[in-house]
This record gives C-alpha cells, sequence and structure tokens, in this order.
C-alpha cells in the first residue's frame, strides 16, 4: 500500500488533480538530468587543481555522503509519494514554521534554476558565431535581444510542460539520454585514446595530502554536483507505480551521478599533457582551459569532440532548466496543500498540469533576467538555497521513526536511527562550505520568505480558512538557532572572501558535527505527538500501490 494526495489520483478533467503518468524511468531521469548538467564539464578540472589526481577519493568521499541524504529521501519519499515531497516532509512533523521554511527554501531554489540555466545556454552559444555573442553585454547581463531571447526559452521549458507530465517525462528523457550519452562518449575517447597512466603518479598521488582531498569536496563543488536526486521526488505525485519506482530512481540517480563523475576525472588526469602539468597540478594550464574538457580536446587533436563538448554546453543546461520548471510548479502546489500560498497553486488543466505554479515559474524566470550586475549576482546566489533545503528531510525521517515507528514504509531505511543524523550533519557541512558571501544573501531571501508565505498564513487564519496552517512554534523552537547558529558559525569560519576566518579547518567542521547532532536530537524530542501529525497527512489517503 501507498500514501498519495487525495486529490492526486489518476484521472482527467481539470481541478486540483494530477495525473499519475510517470513511471521508473522518468522519475529516474529527472533525477539523473539534474545531477548531471554542464557542471560536468568544470568539476573535474576544479578538484584535480585542489587535491592532484587523489580527487578520484575526494568524488568518492562526496558520493558516500550523498548517498546518506538519498537514503534518507528514499524512505520518505516511498511513504509519501506527494507533489513537492522535500517541501511538504517538515510540515508533517514539525507543523506550519519549519514546514514553511524549508518550503521557501524549496521553491525559491527551483524558482531560480531554470533562468540560470537558460543564461548558461545564451552564455556558452557565444561559440557559435556573432549573433549569439551579441546576446550578452561584457559585464554577463542580457542584452534587450538576449532578454528576448531568454524570455522565448524560458516560455518553451513551460510550453513542454503543459503537454502533460507524460510528454515532459518522455521530453525530458531525451535531453538526459543525450546529456549521459556525451560525457560517456567523451569517457571512451579519453580512455583509449589518450590516457597516461603515468599521470597519476608523476607529481604524487596526493600531492596536497588528506586536507587537499577533503578541501576538493568543499571547494571545487563535488557535493554540489552530486545533488539533485530530489527530482524524482517533487514528481512523486505524479509516479505510476511510487512505493517501487521512488526509492529506485533516488538511489539509482545517485549512483549513476557518482560513476560518471568519477569516471570523468579519472579520463581527464590521464589525458592531462604531460607538458601541462610540469609545474604541478596546483599550476594546471593549456589552452582553452576555461572550457576544461573542450579545451582539452582541442589541446590533443580532437576538435570534433570540442565541438560536440560546446553544442553538449547548451544543449544540457536547457534540460536542467526544463526539470525544474517543472520541480517549481510542483512544489509551490505542494505549499499550497499545506496552506502556505493560496489555493490557486493547486488549480491543474485537462492534463493535469498546476498552470498556474507554471505561470508564476515563468514570471519569476523573466523577473531574473533583468539586466543590472548586482541583481544577477544576487540570483545566482538565490540558486544556493537547494543546501538549505537537504536539511529538513532527516529531521523529518529521525520524527517519524520516534513518533510513528509503526507507520507503513515501502522502503525501510536499514539503521535509520544512525544514518539519519549522519546525513544532517552531511546536510549542515553542505550548507556551511557554500560559504559566509553566499549564507548572508540567502538569510535576506529567508527573511523575504517569511513576509511572503507568513502574510498569507496570517491572512489565512486571520480570516479562518479551511486551509489556514497550524504553525506550532514549539515543535520548531530549534529551527531560528538551527539557522542563526549556522550563520554564526559560517561568520567565523574559513568559507567565503568575507569571513573572518578565525576557526581553522577542521575546527570548523568539528563543531558543525556536534552542533548538527544537537540539534537534530532536540529537534526530534520537540516534534509533534503521534495525533498531531496524523492531522498534518489528513489531505492523504491510502491507495493501492500502483497509485490509482
Amino acid at each position: 500500500m501507498a500514501v498519495v494526495d487525495t486529490k492526486a489520483s489518476s484521472g482527467t478533467g481539470s481541478g486540483n488533480k494530477l495525473r499519475r503518468d510517470i513511471g521508473l524511468i522518468g522519475l529516474l531521469w529527472a533525477s539523473v538530468g539534474s545531477i548531471i548538467g554542464s557542471g560536468w564539464l568544470y568539476g573535474a578540472k576544479n578538484a584535480v587543481v585542489v587535491a592532484g589526481p587523489a580527487a578520484v577519493i575526494s568524488w568518492g568521499i562526496g558520493a558516500v555522503a550523498i548517498v546518506l541524504l538519498a537514503l534518507v529521501h528514499a524512505e520518505l519519499g516511498g511513504m509519501f509519494p506527494v507533489a513537492g515531497g522535500t517541501a511538504r516532509y517538515p510540515h508533517y512533523t514539525f507543523g506550519g514554521l519549519a514546514g514553511m521554511s524549508f518550503g521557501w527554501f524549496s521553491w525559491l531554489q527551483a524558482a531560480t534554476v531554470a533562468p540560470i540555466e537558460v543564461e548558461a545556454m545564451i552564455g556558452y552559444s557565444s561559440h557559435f558565431g556573432k549573433f549569439f555573442q551579441d546576446l550578452q553585454n561584457t559585464n554577463g547581463t542580457l542584452t534587450a535581444t538576449g532578454f528576448v531571447v531568454a524570455a522565448l526559452l524560458m516560455a518553451v521549458f513551460v510550453a513542454v510542460n503543459f503537454l502533460g507530465v507524460r510528454v515532459l517525462a518522455h521530453t525530458n528523457s531525451a535531453a538526459t539520454w543525450w546529456k549521459i550519452f556525451i560525457p560517456l562518449l567523451a569517457i571512451f575517447v579519453l580512455a583509449f585514446t589518450h590516457f597516461h597512466a603515468s599521470n597519476f603518479t608523476s607529481h604524487g598521488f596526493m600531492p596536497f595530502g588528506a586536507k587537499g582531498v577533503l578541501g576538493a569536496i568543499s571547494t571545487s563543488g563535488i557535493i554540489f554536483a552530486l545533488l539533485g536526486f530530489e527530482q524524482a521526488i517533487q514528481l512523486s505525485g505524479e509516479s505510476k507505480n511510487p512505493k517501487r519506482d521512488i526509492p529506485r530512481a533516488v538511489l539509482g540517480s545517485v549512483a549513476i551521478g557518482a560513476v560518471i563523475y568519477t569516471l570523468l576525472q579519472v579520463v581527464y588526469i590521464g589525458a592531462i599533457p604531460g607538458a601541462s602539468i610540469v609545474k604541478g597540478w596546483a599550476n594546471l594550464d593549456y589552452a582553452g582551459i576555461s572550457g576544461p574538457f573542450a579545451g582539452l580536446a582541442t589541446v590533443i587533436g580532437l576538435g570534433w569532440l570540442a565541438w560536440v563538448l560546446y553544442a553538449d554546453a547548451v544543449i544540457s543546461p536547457g534540460g536542467t532548466g526544463l526539470i525544474y520548471t517543472t520541480s517549481t510548479s510542483r512544489i509551490s502546489y505542494g505549499l499550497s496543500k499545506n496552506g502556505y500560498a493560496p489555493e490557486l497553486f493547486q488549480r491543474t488543466d485537462d492534463r493535469g498540469v498546476p498552470w498556474f505554479g507554471l505561470l508564476i515559474s515563468f514570471v519569476t524566470g523573466v523577473i531574473c533576467f533583468l539586466p543590472f550586475p548586482s541583481w544577477q549576482q544576487l540570483v545566482s546566489f538565490i540558486t544556493s538555497a537547494s543546501v538549505l533545503m537537504y536539511a529538513g528531510a532527516p529531521l523529518a525521517f529521525g520524527a517519524l521513526r520516534v513518533r510513528k515507528p509503526d507507520m507503513h514504509r515501502p522502503y525501510r531505511l536499514p539503521a535509520g536511527e544512525v544514518i539519519a543524523p549522519l546525513s544532517f550533519v552531511v546536510a549542515s557541512l553542505v550548507i556551511y562550505w557554500s560559504g559566509w558571501d553566499t549564507l548572508w544573501r540567502l538569510g535576506l531571501a529567508i527573511v523575504f520568505g517569511y513576509l511572503l508565505l507568513g502574510g498569507y498564513a496570517w491572512y489565512a487564519t486571520a480570516k479562518q480558512l479551511p486551509t489556514a496552517p497550524r504553525l506550532a512554534f514549539k515543535a520548531a523552537q530549534w529551527l531560528p538557532a538551527y539557522l542563526i547558529g549556522l550563520g554564526v558559525i559560517s561568520y567565523l569560519g574559513g568559507f567565503g572572501d568575507s569571513a573572518q576566518k578565525i576557526i581553522p579547518l577542521w575546527v570548523d567542521i568539528a563543531i558543525v558535527t556536534v552542533f548538527s547532532l544537537a540539534i537534530y536530537y532536540w529537534a526530534r524530542a520537540v516534534a509533534l505527538p503521534a495525533e498531531e501529525i496524523d492531522r498534518n497527512i489528513a489531505d492523504v489517503e491510502v491507495v493501492d500501490e500502483g497509485g490509482h
């Protein structure tokens, strides 16, 4: 048996219905397409400069860390296959204040990724001629023509979504097949044509020691490259067989992403010409290194591969932008179901598409294109809200294991009592590693979210609307301590140009770990009682395992 939205069963006709049309491959590719984005073109180079050939170990450690988070999400996704799941788990276990907070983190991140990917598409396209070069100003903002092109690309994302979740799944699957094929092609070609095993030892396998290995995890984007597995969860309200498919899609996507990224790191190290590392890995240099794989392909005489990679750098962001447009509308659907946003966000058309949420995602994207350099910088920082989003699931997991131990779990995580607090530590470290320069800006976005969603919650309560959320301040008493505490540690730590660098490396990791464990057990202790959790999930019902 599986738990699904009362109003999310299969069917036709408009109203509040989502259609359960997505199979395992559609869910899997939604997550894989988010994990394997254009970032694969840069991760290998950034990691090897920091860690040397031992960067392959960095990818392994990063993969283990993300697997911990994915395992927790897999159990929750099987229990609650509802649209916008990551925005709803904290609501079930800690009430309105916590749910509102993590819901806002989820929406904010998803809503800004698509426009960022559109700008990436436009930026990469400059390799293909003057017309594309003229779409951006020298400071990186869009020209008038570029703004129109960007708006049209956002409109294409929205239009594909309006065709229904089945068409969306097929379109995204096609894009993801391409996104997987190109890095696999690069792996195959480099491994069998230009691979020098001596590169792994010529300057020492671990030239920067353990500090370099761990530093690469946090500073070269390894952890962030592997995030994105939650896309299957955001779409789980439209899964044909959520009991079976959600855990498989979540865990499978992480496995695929980790293998591909690790192999890319191996072949990148092996293909580097000896002359490029004469001065050591920290001084790696060759023509075109700003586009690491494409530049490398050109240097070693594979010009055709370089052009394929440039084309991929346009297509891959498009696939990622498409699925994040979908995710944005499903998260707003979930926020509305929880009572933080008007019921209009739940309205669906004849194809089961939450049309108002899609329109808002388009408007948000267009606003993000505004041609002001400082605004563009702010938008790029807001995308890091994803790091905050992941922290809610382990806390909800722990609370449910204590408050609802006998609740049906289609996938029950072995050793969950150990893995959940460890995954919360991982989430907190990812937040900390994003740096003070990111976190203080996110703090401003959090305040804005409280004004926006909190204002609606106050209105709904004052009007005694049936959807008004119960804020449950007592159950969320740990939340301000967590947000402020992480901010203080980040300010005193060493990540970010404006961080004070008072707390040294390793000591900061220990502090974040102890602090996170204290918050985890505090939150678990004050979580809502079982009967209130039952009330919060009263908008779902038990149906057959196929979700019909």
